[in-house]
């Protein structure tokens, strides 16, 4: 969503009507779009075909750090889950989830690993190798659908991540729900406005040129609408990603997806 380009003043007036309902706005299963569905042929031909993915070298590079050796005790991730990475299928389907009473999302899990099993420092956010790792772990549920599911432990966040989604914010006074719910596959800045389903990140973006993460779209829409955008890593990044791929569930999982 280019919010950065939204200089209308229409624009403006329309998405500033009254506060979307608080009420979850279930889409149907069979109604339920990635924007995989809304690109071009070329780019989904590129998506489709690992020699033309450009996020492919980060998936490989994310195999060696997979299988590379580090920290005080010489311990590779494959240690713990296996040399392949095929221990790691369905995973990605399940985050956000609650790991020891707190709600992690992948990318929160990978580094918290590293700093439990392997004494290391966690990756930066953005990183070229905190990207690698989770596209190469997210790449082994390839095509398996997200399978997130309420219950005690996460319901609290949940609720939390919902109420972030319907939350206006910023200085033009929207919210996600306005654009993605209310609007869904009307176009802003001249592309179609998708439901918002995080069914492929890691992504690569062309707009970008290198792959990025689902914090960092979220972060470019709340700057887009003028407001403080959540810190990568905090508990309100990991409960609105809790929200949208709970609205996801069922979707097959396309990591690594190409965009725009």
């Amino acid at each position: 969503m280019k919010l950065k380009t939204l200089a209308s003043l229409s624009w403006i007036l329309l998405c500033s009507g009254p506060l979307a309902s608080w009420a979850a706005k279930d889409i149907p299963g069979p109604d339920r779009q990635s924007g995989y569905s809304m690109m071009s042929a070329e780019i989904q031909a590129m998506q489709d075909d690992p020699s033309l993915n450009p996020a492919t070298f980060s998936v490989e590079d994310g195999r060696s750090i997979w299988s590379e050796k580090v920290g005080p005790h010489d311990k590779a991730c494959a240690a713990c889950h296996g040399q392949s990475g095929k221990s790691m299928q369905g995973v990605a389907t399940q985050f956000p989830k609650v790991m020891h009473g707190k709600l992690q999302t992948l990318e929160g899990q990978i580094n918290q690993c590293r700093i439990s099993h392997q004494d290391l420092p966690p990756f930066e956010y953005e990183s070229k190798e905190l990207l690698a790792l989770t596209a190469f772990v997210a790449t082994q549920s390839k095509g398996m659908p997200i399978r997130i599911q309420l219950n005690k432990s996460n319901q609290a966040d949940f609720d939390a991540g919902k109420l972030w989604f319907y939350q206006r914010m910023g200085q033009l006074n929207l919210s996600c729900a306005q654009c993605h719910e209310d609007r869904a596959g009307l176009k802003l800045g001249g592309s179609v406005i998708p439901q918002a389903h995080p069914t492929a990140y890691p992504i690569y973006r062309l707009e970008w040129q290198s792959l990025g993460s689902l914090e960092r779209r979220l972060r470019n829409c709340m700057s887009g609408v003028r407001a403080k955008p959540f810190e990568y890593g905090s508990q309100e990044m990991a409960q609105l990603e809790l929200y949208l791929m709970w609205r996801a569930r069922g979707m097959p999982l396309e990591t690594p997806g190409v965009r725009p």
